[in-house]
């Protein structure tokens, strides 16, 4: 096979053969992939963008708002070119509309199905996601109860894994830039027969292209299997990190004495059993996180002051897919969840309060969830089948009243069109950032409002399809609206002469209704252009951040000669930033406007590094755009970095 062809194989037709429904299409030599998400419709009929380890390289991601910024429908924000200061406008994903909230987050993270976030504040931390040792990341940007629950959205990151064959191999990137930018990922993997392990180390860090804008990222992470027999097998795995990013403040504010920082540790091990059987597949799995989110600030100029946050979360994760008969299958599983923390507050300079550090622990929470799915594929004729789908999750809360959440759909396949529809209610609990709220006003602790709250919902439909047009021509389609009930608000009051207060209480709902569209095309051998667009409008009376009414989406990946190009670019109408603060006091009226932002990266082949050894070039905003995600952030103007990458086999 050429070098540098790719051979993908398409669904088109479905498919049940190890439990597992596909979607199966013609065999279609594409030369390259884009740097864009691949769209994959499952059996359920629901969608999801999946992002492979060689669109990470091409976009050059050293974190998670890198690897995601081409994806349709997914918008990022961050203060630095290395580290996320926080889980709010410092760093974070928003899709759809949602991720907006603070505290809490309607989007939940996962590493190999396992929850990854900080549970003290209800939101992702993206230092906590590294993408380095990554196969892939999947975007799911609806609920999917059949996948995972208590959220509207989801990420998950997968792991890489070691192949089917005996041996070892080996990939590292190392490259150096602008602001004194360095990017280093190590990446091994290796069997000898029913034995496999994998291990992945990365370290990046800026100076940033602003005083106090640096940022550092360290991860370390390693898995081992054992093969019992042709059907079962077992594993570990595990996962160290440490960062530390910086505030570089507001450009027209006068710069704080100290630089506020936000430093962010977590571990993380889990270990599985593994099965497969002629009609019955599933995987059982345990795990443990714990870590630190800790923001420290000038406690003298003002603000939050010091917080320091740690969480531990336990749980498991089990699932099974049946084939009970020709074409069909039912999906059952379990979900538990439970999440503790603590905070640590020291306020800034503020009269009597000033300087008096308070240790609050945290209730815990659990979460149980079982669920179940069926699902079958009817043939109507040699060229199209028809797949109804339906589910229903369960959640029993220790802290709120149980709710249950049905989703189902239906797919109309053929080798070249998949046509469906979906709809789902999501369900995302109140969690820890309630109490840590009243916790971090320490004579507002004794105000347990919080514990009158009830889970927010939303009310999903979606439709879409996707179509070949020809061998070198693909489209896909998606209409949706999102419903938004029962969101948890806090009302907060500080009387003169009487202390502070904040209550939690359940109120209001919007509605987000959207489109997204996509085409790419082989216009030439091996380069391939893509082009998306995404709209989207909202019925609240409020301003939500984070949400452009259009955006486009461009990428040209492929080769010239020997040179492989990669060029990936954005553009987004203005928009509100800021995150939604649950406070029925605030207002959103900081608008930024609307910016187009392009970035390359060009390499070249050196066999003597091996087969993916090569030398690169990446330059970052090439045309110098001002632009910013919050007012008075300006993000960098032309920078660029130059690096090599080897590998071995």
């Amino acid at each position: 096979m050429n070098l540098y062809k790719t051979k993908l194989a398409i669904a088109a037709s479905l498919i049940v053969a190890g439990n597992v429904y596909a979607q199966s299409l013609p065999n279609v030599i594409v030369t390259a992939k884009p740097d864009v998400a691949e769209i994959e419709i499952d059996r359920f009929s629901s969608t999801s963008a999946v992002i492979t380890d060689e669109t990470i390289r091409d976009l050059h991601a050293a974190d998670l708002s890198s690897a995601l910024r081409n994806t349709p429908g997914t918008q990022i924000t961050r203060y630095n070119p290395v580290g996320s200061f926080g889980g709010d406008q410092g760093g974070s994903i928003f899709i759809r509309g949602m991720g907006l909230s603070r505290p809490g987050s309607e989007i939940k993270t996962y590493i190999d199905n396992v929850p990854m976030y900080m549970p003290v504040w209800g939101h992702a931390l993206l230092d906590l996601l590294p993408v380095n040792g990554m196969r892939d990341i999947t975007i799911y940007k609806s609920p999917q109860p059949q996948i995972n629950g208590n959220n509207f959205a989801s990420i998950n990151l997968n792991t890489k894994t070691a192949g089917p064959n005996n041996g070892v191999s080996g990939n590292a990137r190392v490259s150096y830039g602008s602001y004194n930018t360095v990017i280093e990922q190590v990446d091994l993997a290796g069997r000898s027969n029913d034995v496999d392990f994998s291990l992945a180390q990365g370290f990046s860090k800026s100076n940033g292209a602003r005083a106090n804008g640096s940022g550092q990222l360290a991860n370390i992470m390693g898995s081992a299997g054992f093969k019992i027999d042709q059907n079962w097998k077992v594993g570990i795995s595990g996962m160290a990190l440490n960062n530390t990013a910086k505030d570089p403040g507001n450009n027209t504010l006068p710069s704080p004495a100290i630089a506020p920082t936000y430093d962010s540790n977590a571990q993380m091990v889990t270990a599985f059993a593994r099965h497969n059987y002629d009609s019955v597949e599933g995987e059982f799995r345990i795990y443990s996180n714990t870590g630190n989110g800790n923001l420290n600030n000038d406690l003298i100029s003002g603000g939050w002051g010091n917080s320091y946050n740690n969480f531990t979360m336990q749980g498991i994760r089990w699932k099974e897919s049946i084939t009970p008969w020709q074409g069909g299958n039912v999906l059952l599983g379990l979900d538990y969840d439970s999440s503790s923390g603590s905070v640590t507050s020291t306020p800034a300079f503020n009269g009597a309060l000033s300087n008096v550090t308070a240790k609050t622990t945290l209730p815990t929470y659990k979460l149980t969830s079982p669920y179940i799915g069926i699902s079958h594929s009817l043939m109507l004729n040699s060229k199209w089948s028809l797949v109804p789908s339906a589910g229903v999750r369960n959640y029993q809360n220790n802290q709120y009243a149980s709710k249950t959440a049905p989703y189902g759909g239906i797919s109309l396949v053929s080798d070249v069109a998949t046509i469906f529809f979906n709809a789902s209610q999501g369900i995302n609990y109140p969690g820890m950032e309630g109490p840590a709220l009243q916790a971090s006003i320490p004579v507002n602790w004794a105000n347990q409002s919080w514990k009158n709250l009830s889970a927010e919902e939303m009310s999903h439909m979606e439709v879409g399809g996707k179509f070949f047009i020809d061998k070198k021509t693909r489209i896909d389609t998606s209409l949706f609206q999102d419903t938004i009930k029962n969101r948890s608000v806090f009302t907060f009051t500080n009387v003169p002469f009487a202390p502070p207060n904040a209550a939690w209480s359940t109120y209001g709902q919007y509605t987000m209704q959207g489109v997204e569209l996509s085409a790419q095309r082989e216009f030439i051998p091996e380069l391939t252009v893509f082009g998306g667009w995404t709209y989207l409008n909202n019925n609240s009376a409020e301003n939500l951040p984070y949400v452009p009414q259009n955006a486009f989406n461009a990428a040209i990946t492929g080769y010239l000669g020997k040179f492989r190009l990669s060029v990936d670019a954005q553009y987004q109408t203005s928009f509100y930033s800021q995150t939604l603060s649950r406070n029925t006091g605030s207002t959103n009226t900081t608008l930024v406007n609307g910016s187009t932002v392009a970035n390359a990266r060009v390499s070249y082949p050196v066999p003597e590094l091996g087969r993916k050894g090569e030398v690169f070039v990446m330059v970052e905003n090439i045309f110098n755009q001002q632009y910013s995600y919050r007012q008075g952030y300006p993000m960098p103007g032309t920078w660029g970095s130059v690096g090599l990458s080897a590998s071995f086999n």
